[in-house]
């Protein structure tokens, strides 16, 4: 891999497209997929949507770069960036760099985790983010690209790049993009940035260090707490982090699985409750060997049980996708948070 040159402006005047993706890679700037160039003018563009985003941004670690406003937006630019999508990708690097997020553990761990980034309120719909069928997956250039806009600074800015600090054993899909959107229109519960405190109106984004979508298919339930009783199982690890280190996890409903729980008379907050006690861990499933590195760690049972979350409010609960009778268990790094900050635009 060659040195980056140690200036701010490149002269790519005469640079095709192939020739610069090309010295990106070379330079090791890239996630192997194609790039946009970050010409002076795209990046113009990028900035001038914050401008009413004034709180100076903190060290990025590892590396501890404070990044500017033009460095980030050239990353979103080469990650497919419309300008209007630049103010959730600075808000999301903002929600990361809360100290309890935990970013430095994150971005040099071996656990395949990437930065999750979800939208909530007005701007899911302002910037056609997808929130219905197939969010997780391809075709929405919102997702994609605020996505890839995060992971590209974390390589760029925080100096993540795979196999050198980045150590995952084996990294995931993730880890080019991880953006989607709560689809609040088909929510039968308040939308999630409401349950946090935020009003109706603001715009949110929430970050996790997250494992992929862990599909839960359940045909054949038709009763709340059948649902539940599936979910739960899911939940119930014992390979995952959140089993000894706690921390956040989000179960992102399908539209069909939360109105039937919500039918039958289950809040967000009894949701959270069922969860949490019914997809604990018996010790009788775990290792004789984790049981003593988990005790030395000063992770202890409780009534020979460990609970993937701490409390219940641990379990985010969150709707999204379209048609069909799947959820999904989101598991995380464990030792992280899920902040949420409001989206600012110029």
């Amino acid at each position: 891999m060659k040195e980056a040159p140690k200036i701010e402006l490149i002269d790519v005047e005469d640079m095709s497209i192939e020739a610069f993706n090309d010295m990106a890679e070379a330079f090791g700037w890239s996630d192997g997929m194609p790039m946009y160039v970050p010409t002076v003018e795209a990046v113009g563009k990028l900035v001038e949507t914050v401008r009413g985003d004034n709180k100076p941004l903190g060290s990025v670690p590892p590396r501890q770069v404070v990044p500017t406003m033009k460095s980030l937006a050239a990353n979103a630019v080469m990650a497919g960036c419309k300008p209007e999508y630049f103010p959730a990708v600075v808000a999301a690097l903002r929600a990361c760099l809360t100290p309890e997020y935990n970013l430095h553990g994150i971005l040099a761990t071996t656990h395949p985790c990437t930065n999750m980034v979800m939208l909530s309120g007005p701007i899911r719909n302002e910037i056609a983010l997808n929130c219905g069928g197939n969010c997780f997956g391809q075709g929405w250039r919102a997702n994609a690209a605020i996505g890839r806009a995060l992971q590209l600074i974390m390589v760029n800015v925080a100096g993540a790049r795979p196999a050198i600090m980045d150590r995952s054993t084996q990294g995931s899909p993730g880890k080019y993009a991880f953006c989607f959107g709560e689809n609040e229109e088909e929510s039968p519960w308040e939308p999630y940035h409401v349950r946090k405190g935020f009003a109706a109106s603001n715009s949110v984004v929430t970050t996790m260090a997250a494992e992929p979508p862990h599909n839960i298919n359940d045909h054949g339930s038709n009763t709340g707490k059948g649902v539940l009783t599936t979910i739960a199982g899911t939940m119930s690890q014992v390979g995952s982090n959140n089993t000894y280190l706690h921390g956040p996890t989000f179960v992102v409903f399908g539209p069909e699985h939360a109105k039937t729980v919500a039918r039958d008379g289950f809040t967000a907050e009894n949701v959270q409750e069922f969860l949490h006690e019914h997809s604990k861990v018996h010790v009788s499933r775990i290792s004789k060997e984790n049981l003593e590195s988990w005790a030395g760690q000063d992770r202890f049972p409780i009534n020979d049980h460990f609970f993937p979350a701490q409390s219940p409010s641990d379990i985010q609960i969150v709707v999204a996708g379209g048609a069909g009778k799947h959820s999904v268990f989101i598991p995380s790094f464990g030792d992280t948070a899920a902040p949420s900050t409001v989206i600012h635009k110029a």
